[in-house]
């Protein structure tokens, strides 16, 4: 099956993960930018976590089961474009996990 990149991105089972992982990172620099405004000096971690971080651990490993459904669905159809995709979908999920790490939340 001849597929490129762009049409494998279009894929519901390709652009969720990547959704997903934008919205949780948009959620921890949300929080971030509103804590620096509000005089706070940044997130500090605390011991009931809240809203946010339930949201941001909801959004990061929801992804995963759409990512493997995808992964095992195109990879033996498309195997060059598919890990093409699965490196951009763990590429962003790293991404929205890294404030996390960086941060000490």
């Amino acid at each position: 099956m001849n597929q490129s990149f762009g049409t494998m991105v279009r894929k519901p089972s390709a652009f969720l993960p990547l959704a997903m992982s934008i919205t949780a990172l948009a959620l921890v620099a949300g929080a971030y930018i509103f804590a620096l405004a509000g005089g706070h000096g940044g997130l500090q971690r605390e011991p009931d976590e809240g809203s946010i971080a339930h949201l941001w651990q909801l959004l990061t490993a929801g992804q995963l089961p759409v990512l493997l459904f995808f992964a095992t669905k195109w990879l033996p159809r498309a195997p060059r474009q598919t890990l093409y995709v699965v490196a951009l979908q763990v590429g962003t999920a790293l991404a929205a996990m890294a404030p996390v790490y960086f941060l000490h939340l």
